[in-house]
Order: structure tokens, then C-alpha cells, then sequence
């Protein structure tokens, strides 16, 4: 670090990269105090960035650490706005990637198209090489047909490649040589190797992801070298760190060489985020709940841990196979749209108002009945959002939902609205099920923390639906997310294959294996400067019982002694997980993993002495709640106006710029030290 890290000035900023707006946290070292803000998204998000830094009042000068979220390696795999790029494979491999695994996200809709793979068939070359499943080299590469490929990539004017080999993952030879030629053909040429990227089993997962890798390097790369020039012109010297679907952060150089890394890198941030939360407020079991425009996205942590997954995509039949937070992503946003099907029923989403033409109360056009049209036809939420920045009108709310909900199921317009964000709380309430009890944990045993703009509005009553007892909403709920981004450490996910029954398995070789991993792992974490004593190696095993195909993740000691404890976690696991397991079954050893970690230091939240006030409301206003049968006089709070210690019963109203909180009749709001909201919900 610099001299500004012992500065009285001394900030640290995280940056959340959105499709609307780029949101800013801003901690002040010194005092622990942290304020925000919020910029629409430029068309060079950089600009977007930069302005945010600006309006939140820092100096780049007295920046000692900034980390960055960003929906860019997303949204470009979704528009497929990339340079092309060229996959060479062994012959006989050309179309792995598109035969896929040969289902389908629609299993009953025979006519609907997939999506068309990120590198088409034209742009996919053969070579002759061939490695057997033990690693063995069969047929070494064909280097003249090698040197005539890169001459047809040079002649297409393609600087990216993907090398996808079979059997790589075994012995990465004949893969290193390609890159070789490839690099002495085409100067410059950025190459991702399957043996590099994910050097596992499976040609499908392996192919896709490194071909995903290949295509977002560039524009991964371009993107980060011009923040950290930018950064640096304006005085700051420190690496711009980006954050990973792992919940790490990588530099700028790494990014480029794993961009694919980055394709969730928006929405970890947002579960990083709701686990401090909840851990701030006491609790070690939470489920994330992040609520926005248009879409909603649930994460579970237990225990402490945030549960990871390497079965993800951005689009269906593509996977992106390195470690992610698991997030579950619904069609349920405050513009989800209220529809009525055949049947007559009332439906919710996925489809969305957006923010052109927006739900009706915008006054931009929009005739169809949103989230936010019921929030406002109820009251819950005022004339105006986000400062007076968007006003909203109520009459054309309550004529969307009339129009469109009431008459045609015979309902007035109050019961209609209700209804529409019954059937969004029911939404979302599967998802949480879901991502909670179908995992084996009992969402009773959670504190359900809600963020984004809508997320407070429906926290309450999707508890009481899941019988949740505790609910938090974080100071700044509407930019949790960029928060997420100030609280993870560098972090690479390094794995291999190792298959083996564990009766055989040699605990030496076993041990080796893992030294070689932790080796690696160093060598980045010193590309990225990062000190001996800051870094942490954790050890994990997947394992699997002989003949399954899915395997379990559990962690082992370092050094191994036994796999014995590692074995009895792995039955407990299962059981959990699946519901059954078989402690007597032979288990297999599938793949082996280090986690290597570069510890940044961590800079302490400012909390707050309770006060003996009692909390004064800014206005009155009437709001239907379900508990009640007509509208009430509800009072109405200016969040900012709330100190620790302050309690505000239900029935309430909460207004902040960024958000709004509902406390239904019968629950009571109360402010902790950390000034996160907490409503404790009544249990039958």
C-alpha cells in the first residue's frame, strides 16, 4: 500500500457496475463511516465509474484500495458483443460444444431454439493429436497442420483463440505446443488453453468454458487496462480489483487471462454483501434476497458459508464451469408485470415494464399493471422515487390495475393490487424454498436479509410466508451490492483430477498433489503481489460414491493425514444434500481443489451508541395492508432520521432515497448499531 493508507483522508471505494446505474461505497478508514452514490450507467461505463468517485467526494489521491463489480462480461456474452474468435480441437471434436449434452430448458418445447454457440463452425479448426484418458500421448501434434491452422486464423484477421484438446486435463503438451505456434504465428494473439482454464473431466463443460474464457478476454482485458490507466492518470496507485464469480477479487492482468470469471460478477457481490449483513446483526444462517426493476436473485448462506456451485450459465446449454456463489434468479422485479393467463388466473413475470416504457405509474406509456403499480395503488409507496427523481402517478397505477386485473377477475381495485403482489411474494417465496429446503435447511433457521430497491417493500410478508422469524434490511439498501465488492479478499480456485477409490488412494501422492496445487496458487498470488504472510491454502476433496456422477465438495486438513473425517463429512453431506446416503458404499475421490487466498486488509465499520428518542414520523398516509380490511393512517419515516435503539411499530412506512420498507401491523422495526433495520416476525 501507499503513504494514503496511513492518511486521515484514507478511503476505500467499491463500484457496482449495473445495466441502469453504477453505484458507489465509500468507507472512510479513519472513522468507519461509509456513504454512497448512485450515477446512471455511461455508454463507456469507465466515464460511469469515474463520475460515481467523483460525486461521492473522493480523491484519487486518497484512495487506498478500490474493488469493482461489473455486468460486462455478462451482457456481452448475453448480446454476444465480442471480437470473433477461433476454437482449434483435436479432429473429430469440432461440434461438442454444440451437440451440448443434448437437452433442453424447456423439455416439452421441441420447437423452441437453443442458443447458438459463442463461436460458430466456420471459426471452429481441427488438428491431428491425440492424448488417451491416462495422459499418454497417442499421436503428438501435427505441427505443420498446426502452423497452416494459425496461418488461416491470421488470414481471417482473428486474434483470439480457444485450444480445447481431448484429454488435455491429463497431460497438457500437445495443448502448450499449439499455443507455441500459435504465438509465433500471431504475434499478440490471446490464447486460452482447456488445460489452463479448467484442467477437468468432461469435453462439454470443459470446451464451453474455455471457449467462454477465450471471447471475453479481450474485452475483459480492454476494459481493465483502461480503468487502471484511468485510475492511475487521476493519482491512484494501488491494483483496480475485480471482483469473481468465486466471491474473490482478481487484478486486472489475472482478470484478463480468466476472464470468464467475471460473467457473475455483479451478482455475487450482492450475496457477499448479505452475509455481512447478516453476520453485523448476529446471524451465521441467512438467505439473500436481492430485489431490483426486473429480476430477483436468492442466495443461502449456512453457517457462515456461502454456498458454491460449478453448474452455471448465462445462457442454457452453455456452462461456465468455474466455482460460483449459487444464486437463484427468478423473473420477479418491482416493473414484473401482472398478466392473466387462459385459465383465468393471475400471473407474475417474468416478463418486465423495464425502465422504457416502466410500470404506469411512470407516466412513460405504460399500460400494463407492475409490482410497482400495486406498491403505489396501496400506498406503500408515495408519489415520487429516489429523491424526487422519478415522480410516480397514482391515478394511472390504479386504472393499469382496474383495466387490467380487477374487472376482468371481479375484484376491486385494492383486492387486485393485493393479489398481484401476493402472487409475486409467492414467487419468490419458491425460489427461496428452492435454493433452502430442497438443499436440506429449514428456512426457519435463517434470517432473511432484503436489499435492492423492491426488496424491502416485500421482506415482511414473504417471511411471514416462509415463517421466517428475523428480517434485515442493511442501511443502504438500493446499493448493497457495491458494498459486497469492499469486504473479499484475492482469491483463486485451483483444481485437479484425481480419480481413485479412497481405500486406495495414497495419502503421500495425495498429499503431493495438493503441495503442487498450493504452489501454483502462490505463484499467482505473488503476480499479484501479494506478501508470504497474507496468503491462506484451504484444501478441499470432491467425492462421490462409486458409479454416481455428481460429486460433493468437503474440506480436508493440510497436511493429509487420513481420509477418514473427510469420508464421514462426505456421508454427512449427502445425506443432507440428497436425503439419503449409504455410510457402508465405497467412495470414489473425484477431484481435488486449493483455495488460495490473499488476505486485504479489512477496515472496521463505524456502529453507533443507542439513543432514549423516540422516533418522530415526517408525514401520515393511508396504506392497505393484508392484515387489515380497509386503508389506514399510516405514519410515515424518513429513514435518515433513525438512530440506534430507535423502535417504530407496525403499521409503518420507512422512506429512504434508495429504498422504501414496509412493517406490516404487529411487528416492530428496530435499529441496531450497524443502523441495519431489524423486524422480528411473530411465529404461529
Amino acid at each position: 500500500m501507499t503513504n494514503a493508507e496511513t492518511s486521515e483522508k484514507a478511503m476505500r471505494v467499491s463500484c457496482d457496475v449495473g445495466g441502469t446505474f453504477t453505484d458507489i461505497c465509500v468507507l472512510n478508514e479513519s472513522s468507519g463511516k461509509m456513504h454512497v452514490a448512485k450515477v446512471p450507467t455511461t455508454a463507456d461505463p469507465i466515464e460511469g465509474v469515474l463520475e460515481g468517485i467523483s460525486q461521492g467526494g473522493v480523491d484519487l489521491n486518497d484512495l487506498i484500495l478500490f474493488s469493482h463489480g461489473t455486468t460486462l462480461a455478462t451482457n456481452a456474452l448475453i448480446t454476444r458483443n465480442f471480437p470473433p474468435a477461433v476454437m482449434v480441437t483435436t479432429e473429430g471434436f469440432r461440434d461438442v460444444i454444440e451437440i451440448r449434452r443434448g437437452n433442453r430448458d424447456d423439455l416439452w418445447d421441441t420447437y423452441k431454439e437453443m442458443a447458438k454457440p459463442y463461436i460458430g463452425r466456420r471459426n471452429r479448426l481441427v488438428v491431428k493429436e491425440r492424448t488417451d484418458y491416462s495422459g499418454k500421448v497417442v499421436t503428438p501434434l501435427d505441427e505443420e497442420g498446426a502452423r497452416e491452422l494459425a496461418r488461416i486464423i491470421r488470414k481471417r484477421d482473428v486474434a483470439t483463440v480457444a485450444v480445447c484438446f481431448a484429454n488435455a486435463f491429463m497431460n497438457a503438451n500437445n495443448e502448450q505446443r499449439m499455443r507455441e505456434i500459435l504465438q509465433e504465428e500471431i504475434p499478440g494473439a490471446s490464447v486460452s488453453l482447456s488445460s489452463d482454464i479448467m484442467p477437468e473431466i468432461f469435453e462439454h463443460e470443459r470446451f464451453s468454458t474455455t471457449v467462454a474464457n477465450a471471447v471475453l478476454a479481450p474485452v475483459v482485458g480492454n476494459y481493465a487496462s483502461r480503468l487502471e490507466a484511468r485510475m492511475k492518470e487521476g493519482g491512484y496507485d494501488e491494483d483496480v480489483l475485480l471482483l469473481h464469480s468465486g466471491g474473490g477479487v482478481m487484478t486486472a492482468k489475472t482478470a484478463e487471462q480468466f476472464a470468464a470469471r467475471l460473467a457473475a460478477s455483479g451478482i455475487a457481490a450482492g450475496a457477499i454483501a448479505s452475509r455481512f449483513v447478516a453476520e453485523k446483526a448476529g446471524y451465521k444462517n441467512s438467505i439473500g434476497l436481492d430485489m431490483g426493476g426486473t429480476s430477483t436473485d436468492v442466495s443461502l448462506c449456512a453457517d457462515g458459508e456461502l454456498r458454491m456451485t460449478k453448474e452455471w450459465f448465462v445462457e442454457y446449454g452453455y456452462p461456465i464451469s468455474f466455482p460460483s456463489i449459487e444464486l437463484l434468479t427468478i423473473g420477479a422485479g418491482g416493473g414484473s408485470q401482472a398478466w392473466i393467463d387462459s385459465a383465468k388466473s393471475l400471473r407474475n413475470g417474468p416478463h418486465s415494464a423495464g425502465s422504457v416504457p416502466g410500470p404506469a405509474c411512470y407516466g412513460r406509456g405504460g399500460e400494463n399493471p407492475t409490482n410497482c403499480d400495486a406498491n403505489v395503488v396501496l400506498g406503500r409507496l408515495s408519489d415520487r422515487l429516489a429523491g424526487g427523481n422519478v415522480m410516480l402517478d397514482k391515478e394511472l397505477a390504479t386504472e393499469a390495475i382496474r383495466k387490467n386485473v380487477a374487472e376482468p377477475l371481479s375484484m376491486s381495485v385494492e383486492e387486485a393490487a393485493l393479489s398481484v403482489l401476493q402472487v409475486a411474494n409467492a414467487n419468490m417465496g419458491d425460489a427461496v424454498r428452492l435454493l433452502s429446503i430442497r438443499r436440506g435447511h429449514d428456512p426457519r433457521d435463517f434470517a432473511l436479509v432484503v436489499f435492492g430497491g423492491a426488496g424491502p417493500l416485500h421482506g415482511a410478508a414473504l417471511a411471514k410466508e416462509l415463517s421466517i422469524p428475523v428480517v434485515l434490511v442493511p442501511p443502504n439498501p438500493g446499493v448493497t451490492s457495491a458494498l459486497g465488492c469492499l469486504l473479499v479478499d484475492i482469491q483463486h480456485d485451483i483444481t485437479q483430477m484425481f480419480l481413485s477409490r479412497a481405500e486406495d488412494v495414497s495419502i503421500e501422492d495425495l498429499d503431493k498433489n495438493f503441495r503442487a496445487l498450493e504452489v501454483e496458487g502462490r505463484e499467482r498470488l505473488e503476480r499479484e503481489g501479494v506478501t508470504p504472510d497474507k496468503m491462506v491454502f484451504q484444501r478441499r476433496i470432491d467425492m462421490r460414491y462409486l458409479g454416481q456422477w455428481r460429486a460433493l465438495s468437503v474440506p480436508v486438513s493440510s497436511p493429509v493425514s487420513s481420509l477418514d473425517e473427510a469420508i464421514e463429512i462426505f456421508h454427512e453431506e449427502h445425506g443432507r444434500e440428497h436425503n439419503y446416503s449409504r455410510p457402508g458404499a465405497p467412495v470414489e475421490v473425484y477431484r481435488i481443489s486449493v483455495i488460495a487466498t490473499g488476505l486485504t486488509s479489512k477496515a472496521s465499520f463505524a456502529e453507533y451508541e443507542p439513543v432514549d428518542e423516540e422516533p418522530i414520523p415526517a408525514t401520515t398516509r393511508m396504506v392497505r395492508f393484508e392484515e387489515n380490511p380497509e386503508s389506514v393512517d399510516t405514519p410515515v419515516y424518513d429513514r435518515s432520521t433513525l438512530k440506534t435503539g430507535m423502535k417504530v411499530p407496525g403499521p409503518a412506512i420507512i422512506e429512504q432515497v434508495d429504498s422504501t420498507i414496509v412493517v406490516p401491523p404487529g411487528i416492530t422495526a428496530e435499529v441496531d448499531p450497524s443502523l441495519t433495520i431489524i423486524m422480528r416476525i411473530p411465529q404461529n
